[in-house]
């Protein structure tokens, strides 16, 4: 009887298949039968081992960093063809059992479910037992995400006490990744644009240089994803001197810098000019340059193991250690949950040990930032020598979490620091959680620059094309002051440095802290004038109080250039003064590209000024001033504006 019941029971399930069509193929189900066999995969081979906790944030950000690691593992493994069968086998399972349920226990076994019982992962009433799948119904991308909140929101529960994940789960946390890199925050430090100013009214412009580069690595990392950089990323200055310029350097005796003052059309307003100040810093030979001292101060909390971060910063560093000399030292402090020396000085030809231990280093734990501070420049203190160079370069994307974390207090602990003589510099790796803001801070008040490496390119640039630059420096807190000629000049602006602005009275105390330049550096700024007799004025003349120009010579001057800077080491401030003449100069190749790469960054902001100027006009010029361009460096700034006016449009 029971041979005959089954064979019943088989004709009748063969007549019921053959009444009814096959089901299409579902890609989903296949994805989600594909996680599970990957799963299963796993934990037969042995590699459920408990995860090691790795990035640095609690509660629901310490759970979607688990799922990106969880994902990109699957994901980035091989296995994807070899497991094909085994997900074809589940695929046939979720379409033919007519009773199977997909959200049982954890080990991810398909288990009976009872008939008319719907699944747990959906409201759906149930259907036919013949056509019915367990699979749930997909939830879009925009409805994963907060499922997946959800559960990371609760701290009181530990992770395990949470219900046993589905495999609708399992899918939705495989695709997390990409959804919670919309959701990242990152903090840019800068200001609204320099507004127009009435020359009558405020005729004298303040502000310290920039030699940071940050701002124009990260608007690149973004344009090669395919995104647009927020505004908020965009500092013009820091756009312009990322390129070499070749400026006319000081001659020998002179100051450690050379000024240079170019007047000429605006690109996108006739009826304005530019006023184009750069400053040339004298590169010594390198068998003169001082003995450098060098602490490598990494940052190798949780946030840091993206393949952007750790690793790209290991290889950035061996990079830098081809051109260090042997009477240079390296050590090496980390930090995570808490602080490390993990190498104590050593000469700089030690190399093999050096990198031995870079090697060493991993990813894990919180981000305890002041301690990590503290100790480099306790290391550093120990190493300097009478007549040597000591620095402390800041690897890091920022996200400190441990102790002093906010960017205002951080700044007054290495300004604390700096009075020692001990330099900082800051290099931001990867993005997603970047915080500029907070390395912006720390490195214009640590005597330092900032960069981002967004690739081993960019590191062969700023740690070996450029160390000299980098790494020893000519002129302390240099100040830049410009006085406007209102007989001349009616309006002008400041194009950028709106994050460096300095009060009037700033300019002569030498107690204010400004920009450092280094051997060999270029540094530009900006401004865009309005001659009184221009249509091109914005705003009416006054009928009081117009200012008379005074002096014999001064009616043919457009301005007064006055600069200081203080020798590495001293305490008092030097002053150099020039005239800015009232007469048009040839533009150059130099010139004609810093406005292009100004004129990149209004584009950016969705500057008002430009007028009718457009991204075409924009890379038409910028391709007209390439230049002597050895690296491709303005090359590539031409390709980077064809992608933001294509993302654009």
């Amino acid at each position: 009887m029971s041979d005959d019941r089954n064979r019943d029971e088989i004709d009748e399930l063969r007549e019921a298949l053959s009444r009814t069509a096959a089901p299409a193929p579902d890609p989903e189900a296949r994805a989600r039968a594909m996680a599970l066999a990957l799963e299963n995969f796993d934990r037969f081979q042995g590699r459920a081992a408990e995860a090691r906790q790795g990035m640095d944030r609690p509660g629901r950000a310490e759970f979607l960093n688990g799922v990106r690691r969880m994902s990109s593992s699957l994901l980035s493994r091989p296995l994807l063809a070899a497991t094909g069968s085994l997900a074809a086998l589940g695929l046939a399972l979720v379409v033919i059992m007519p009773n199977a349920r997909l959200d049982g226990p954890s080990s991810g076994v398909i288990e009976p479910q009872a008939a008319g019982q719907a699944g747990r992962d959906s409201d759906a009433p149930p259907a036919d037992a013949r056509t019915q799948r367990a699979a749930p119904v997909p939830l879009a991308a925009d409805e994963a995400v907060p499922q997946l909140e959800s559960l990371a929101e609760s701290d009181a529960a530990p992770m395990s006490a949470a219900p046993a994940p589905s495999i609708m789960l399992r899918k939705e946390a495989a695709e997390a990744p990409a959804i919670v890199q919309q959701g990242d925050t990152e903090a840019f430090a800068n200001a609204p644009g320099n507004p127009l100013r009435v020359t009558a009214e405020a005729p004298v412009s303040t502000f310290s240089i920039d030699v940071d580069t940050a701002s124009y690595s990260i608007i690149r990392s973004s344009l090669r994803a395919g995104q647009l950089p927020p505004p908020e990323a965009v500092r013009i200055e820091e756009m312009i001197n990322y390129f070499p310029y070749d400026y006319p350097a000081p001659e020998s005796g002179e100051p450690p810098f050379r000024p240079t003052v170019a007047v000429t059309p605006t690109p996108w307003n006739p009826g304005t000019r530019l006023v184009h100040v750069a400053l040339q810093g004298r590169k010594p030979a390198v068998e003169d340059r001082p003995p450098l001292n060098l602490v490598f101060l990494i940052d190798t909390s949780g946030s840091m193991q993206d393949p952007a971060k750790l690793p790209l910063l290991k290889q950035s560093f061996g990079l830098m250690l081809g051109r260090l000399r042997p009477e240079d030292q390296v050590a090496i402090v980390t930090y995570a949950g808490s602080a490390g020396e993990v190498l104590a000085p050593t000469e700089a030809n030690q190399r093999a040990t050096i990198l031995e231990a870079l090697d060493r280093l991993d990813a894990g734990g919180a981000t305890a930032g002041e301690e990590g501070l503290r100790l480099a420049y306790r290391t550093a203190t120990e190493m300097a020598g009478a007549g040597e160079v000591t620095r402390v370069v800041l690897a890091t994307d920022g996200d400190f979490n441990l102790g002093i974390s906010d960017p205002a207090e951080l700044t007054r602990l290495v300004a604390q620091e700096r009075d020692s003589g001990v330099y900082l510099s800051v290099l931001g790796f990867g993005r997603g959680n970047l915080d500029d803001a907070t390395m912006q801070a720390l490195a214009q008040n640590g005597n330092g620059q900032a960069s981002y490496i967004d690739s081993l390119n960019e590191a062969q640039k700023v740690l070996v094309d450029e160390l000299s630059g980098a790494l020893f420096p000519i002129a302390n807190d240099v100040k830049v002051q410009v006085e406007w000629n209102p007989a001349r000049v009616a309006e002008y602006r400041l194009i950028g440095y709106e994050t460096r602005a300095l009060r009037r009275e700033d300019f002569a105390n030498d107690r204010v802290d400004a920009g450092e330049i280094g051997a060999g550096h270029a540094t530009t700024a900006i401004y865009e004038i309005t001659p009184v007799d221009s249509p091109a004025r914005l705003t009416e003349p006054l009928r009081y109080g117009e200012a008379e120009p005074q002096g014999e010579s001064q009616g043919d001057e457009l301005g007064f250039l006055r600069l200081r800077y203080k020798a590495p080491g001293e305490s008092e401030s030097a002053l150099i003064e020039t005239p800015i003449p009232d007469a048009m100069t040839e533009a150059d190749d130099e010139v004609r590209f810093s406005a292009a790469i100004a004129g990149f960054g209004e584009l950016l902001r969705g500057s008002q000024m430009l007028g009718r100027w457009t991204w075409d006009d924009a890379i038409a010029l910028a391709d007209g001033a390439r230049g002597t361009d050895p690296y491709g460096y303005r090359v590539e700034a031409v390709q980077l504006m064809r992608l933001a006016e294509s993302l654009i449009h």
